[in-house]
This record gives structure tokens, C-alpha cells and sequence, in this order.
């Protein structure tokens, strides 16, 4: 009688962050905990770390200290899977911090290791540089990181990458957005350190004068900066007649941004006016984070009706890049009802990765006290927020589902056939307790078809083995980790155990893939097709 050749055969799938198959260590609430290998920790780490932040588990410096370590050690062993990973954190993820700091280290443990000049993958070390800044005010900002860490020796990779990464960003309009007093890097300073090579005569003009201005020198702003020049007439008008910048067209050619514009008019001008003035010129995140002035300050509904527009179109949400739960907060910040819709459909866009799951799908959501410490010291929300965002599309995407918030006890969530996102992420009770994992998933499971477990892994000790133990083998069992701590709470990379994890939805996209009998892949890779 065949053992293997059955009619039900099924290939075994893998996925990208992997664990051994037995427990190494311990969660930090005593659990038996997997170890990843380094890319897997790495990834899960980097896609929830805001660097320099505190987590309930790990201060600021432990983190930072292992991120750093875990970079120099694939950096050295693999730089193109580097590579594509920064190009991918720092676009896709749209995270800063980490992406910037990781290309950092990344340069400086290559450049360190023995032989490295001669290594294959040499070549990515510029590229990694140059593909982690998208912003005008970033090459300043990884100078400053170089030289408060390592001194004023910057490597030529680095100098060759921000010089690369300058003459694509700096522009009349960001000089006068980010080139402030406020910054201890300069562009100024970044032209002297990296020389970049402009990219067109204007953009020569434009670092000649920066130069000047850093030095000041009273130099006479160049014919070419059209941008620039109406920038200091209608400053210099605004100081007598305050109500020219109630004038969009004049506004956006100064390349002037809301917040000089409000410093400028002070209390001399009706601020719905003004707030009606700037909208026009703002940028997604701008009008995002200023939801609640629009009702403060009363502007008018058919103004409200185009930010509102704005928000709640695709195009511009997948342009912005902003993480799914920034509009629960600003849902929660906002004081009037008007843009509840316009943030529930933005909010739904920008999970545009997570699937619609058929069967039945158990979907728990962790809620204990470690998920209730803030994603960063700037935020209002936790992790347990984001871990309700996702927790909610999925069980409106999902076609039996059962969604569960759980800390030391659990409870169900009702799901409302064609709900909202946003309200039914504010409908998880309280939570604040353990992380009693392994017994929600013994209460819940009934013979569902998968189980997903939003998280930051760190169960509870008990006696059941690891916490996916009830559920059988081949039924899937995905973790959704939102925390990047060193110890996952089950196997993962192969069978039908899997991690993935972050801020934004990209890898929800594995699921579909590893239930169609596929292997997962990173989110930067092309899925490879299935045999015919």
C-alpha cells in the first residue's frame, strides 16, 4: 500500500521568516520561544521598529543594538538580498528611520568586514545609500546620524550616495520646506561633505545659494529660483497686507507651506479663510494630520467636501504610503463626524493586500498589556490599535470568520455583514491583561479552516506545548507579528506555520500564495508561477 503517493498528496510550502522546529528559548512571559534565523529577525524587526523607541519588552538601546547587529550580519553575508530589502522598507513599508539606519550600518559593516573591497556586491553599497533617501530633508538626516555615531571620516560610498540622492531631491521647494534653522545638517553642509554634481543650471544656482545663505552671505537670489524670489516678495508683502495669503496661485508659487503661511498671518486673518487658502497647496499627510483644525477653525463643507475627496481616492492613499491605523488616528482626533466615511474608505484602500478568505477563519487578536505600549513616543496609538485594524478587514474580508480580542480572558467580536473597518476596530473590548495565546486558541478553534493570530508573540507560560498545538497539522496557522521581539511563540517557515509581520498589509499577500500550494517569497520578489 502506498505511504506517500495518495490521492490528497500535497506539496509542503515554505515561507520566508523561518524558525527551527523546536524551541530555543523563551517568550518573555515564559512561553517556549522559536528563534529565527538572522534575515527573518532582521525583516520582522526593521518592518515594526521606529528606532530609538522603547517597546514594552526591550528599551531603546537593546533594540537599536540588535537591529544593528542583525544588519551587519546579512549585509555582510548577502548585500543584494540587502539591498532590495532597504529599497523595499523604505518605499513600500515607508519607514525612515530604520530604513536610514540600516543603510548606514549596512555600508559600515561591509566597508569593515575582511576583504570587502573585493566582495561580491561591492557595487550595492552607494545604491543602498542613495535608495533609502526619498525625501529632501533625508540626506541631512543620515549625515547627522553618521557623524554622531562614527565621526567626521564619512566613507566615499556614503558621500557618493547622498550626493546621488541630493541631486535628485533638492529643489526650490523643498529648500524652503526642510533647509531650516532647526536642522543641525544643512543642505549646505551635505553639499560641502558630498559635492553633488547638479542636474540641471538651475539646480546649480540653487546650491550656490544654498551655500551662501548657510554662510551668510547676502548673496542676490538667482534670476533661475523663480520659486524662491516669489517667496520673499510675498513674505515681505504679507507683513503689511496679511490677506495675500488668502490667495492659493500665490501660495504655490512661493512654494510656501502651511505652517510658515500661519506663522506669517498670526491672529490678522480668519483662519477658515486661510485654512480654505492652503488646502489646495497641502499634501496628503498634511491634510491628514489637520483634520481637526479644519473643524476648529470652521471651514466650509464645500472645503471639507474636497479634502474629503482627496482622502478617500486609492490613488492618492497608495501615493502617501501612510501606515492603515494613522487614519484611525486621525479618526480619533478629528472632532467632526463629516470625515468618518472619507477616512473608513481610505482606511480600506490602504489594506488593499489583505485577502478575501474563504471557509471558515479564526482571526485572534492579542490585547494584552505589552500591545498597549505606543508604536512611537510621537503617536497616540499602541500596537493593539494596529493589530485591531488588521483583525477587522480581515473578518469583513473573510467569509465564515470568527474575530476574537483576547488578554488573559477572551472575548468575541461581532462582525457586521458589510461593516466598516474603522468601526468595527473600535468595537475590541478593553484588554490590558497576559497574553493567554495558547488558551484562546484552545477556546476558539473549532475545526476552522485557518487561524490567524495577530500579535506581538510574547505568550504566556502554560502547559500546552506551543500555542498552535491545538489547532491540527494541516490546517494553517499564520501569525501577524506586529513587534519584532528576538522569540516567536510557534515554529515558522514551513508546513503550515507561518510568521509574517509589520505596519502596512504587504505580506498579507503570502497567504493566498501558501494555501494555493505555493511557496511564499519576500515582499519585494516576484511570486514564482505555480507548475503547470
Amino acid at each position: 500500500m502506498a505511504k506517500f503517493n495518495l490521492a490528497a498528496v500535497r506539496a509542503a510550502v515554505r515561507s520566508p521568516v523561518r524558525s527551527a522546529p523546536a524551541a530555543s528559548g523563551r517568550t518573555y512571559n515564559g512561553a517556549p520561544g522559536f528563534a529565527r534565523d538572522a534575515k527573518g529577525e532582521l525583516f520582522l524587526l526593521a518592518v515594526t521598529n521606529m528606532v530609538g523607541e522603547d517597546t514594552f519588552y526591550e528599551g531603546a538601546g537593546t533594540r537599536d543594538q540588535r537591529y544593528e547587529r542583525l544588519v551587519h550580519e546579512v549585509a555582510v553575508a548577502d548585500p543584494a538580498w540587502m539591498l532590495d530589502f532597504l529599497t523595499w522598507l523604505r518605499s513600500e513599508a515607508n519607514l525612515r528611520s530604520a530604513s536610514l539606519v540600516g543603510a548606514a550600518e549596512a555600508v559600515r559593516a561591509r566597508l569593515a568586514a575582511t576583504g570587502a573591497a573585493q566582495a561580491p556586491g561591492t557595487a550595492a553599497n552607494r545604491r543602498m545609500v542613495d535608495a533609502v533617501l526619498r525625501r529632501a530633508d533625508e540626506p541631512g538626516e543620515l549625515v547627522a546620524y553618521w557623524l554622531s555615531r562614527y565621526g567626521r571620516a564619512v566613507p566615499k560610498p556614503v558621500k557618493r550616495g547622498v550626493a546621488d540622492a541630493a541631486a535628485r531631491l533638492y529643489s526650490e521647494f523643498s529648500l524652503l520646506k526642510y533647509d531650516t534653522t532647526a536642522h543641525g545638517v544643512r543642505f549646505a553642509d551635505v553639499l560641502d561633505l558630498t559635492h553633488p554634481s547638479p542636474a540641471a543650471p538651475w539646480q546649480g544656482d540653487l546650491f550656490r545659494y544654498a551655500l551662501a545663505r548657510r554662510h551668510d552671505r547676502d548673496d542676490a537670489v538667482p534670476e533661475s529660483l523663480a520659486m524662491v524670489r516669489a517667496n520673499a516678495r510675498l513674505r515681505a508683502v504679507a507683513a503689511d497686507e496679511p490677506e495675500r495669503l488668502l490667495s492659493s496661485d500665490e501660495l504655490r508659487a512661493a512654494g510656501m507651506t502651511w505652517e510658515d503661511a500661519l506663522s506669517l498671518a498670526g491672529t490678522r486673518v480668519d483662519k477658515a479663510r486661510l485654512w480654505s487658502a492652503l488646502i489646495p497647496t497641502m499634501g496628503y499627510m498634511a491634510l491628514l494630520r489637520n483634520l481637526r483644525n479644519f473643524d476648529e477653525a470652521g471651514v466650509p463643507d464645500e472645503v471639507a467636501e474636497t479634502v474629503a475627496a482627496r482622502l478617500a481616492d486609492p490613488a492618492q492613499v497608495a501615493r502617501s504610503g501612510q501606515l492603515p491605523f494613522r487614519f484611525l488616528s486621525a479618526y480619533r482626533t478629528a472632532t467632526s463626524l463629516r470625515w468618518a466615511h472619507a477616512l473608513d474608505k481610505a482606511l480600506t484602500a490602504s489594506l488593499s493586500n489583505v485577502p478575501a478568505l474563504g471557509g471558515r477563519t479564526l482571526i485572534l487578536v492579542d490585547l494584552s498589556g505589552s500591545m498597549t505600549g505606543p508604536v512611537s513616543r510621537h503617536s497616540r496609538l499602541n500596537r493593539a490599535d494596529a493589530a485591531k485594524v488588521f483583525g477587522a478587514a480581515l473578518a469583513l474580508r473573510a467569509a465564515e470568520p470568527t474575530l476574537v480580542g483576547f488578554d488573559s480572558s477572551s472575548e468575541r467580536v461581532p462582525v457586521p455583514k458589510g461593516g466598516s473597518v474603522l468601526r468595527l476596530a473600535e468595537s475590541f473590548p478593553r484588554g490590558g491583561g497576559g497574553t493567554a495565546t495558547a488558551e484562546a486558541v484552545r477556546r476558539w478553534y473549532r475545526g476552522h479552516d485557518r487561524v490567524l493570530i495577530v500579535t506581538d508573540e510574547q505568550a504566556n507560560a502554560h502547559g500546552y506545548g506551543e500555542v498552535t498545538a491545538p489547532v491540527p497539522e494541516d490546517r494553517p496557522v499564520y501569525t501577524w507579528n506586529v513587534a519584532g521581539y528576538r522569540h516567536g511563540h510557534a515554529p515558522s517557515g514551513s508546513g503550515t506555520r507561518h510568521t509574517f509581520g509589520g505596519l502596512t498589509d504587504a505580506a498579507f499577500r503570502q497567504i493566498p500564495l501558501l494555501e494555493s500550494g505555493r511557496d511564499g517569497h519576500w515582499p519585494w520578489e516576484a511570486p514564482v508561477r505555480a507548475a503547470a
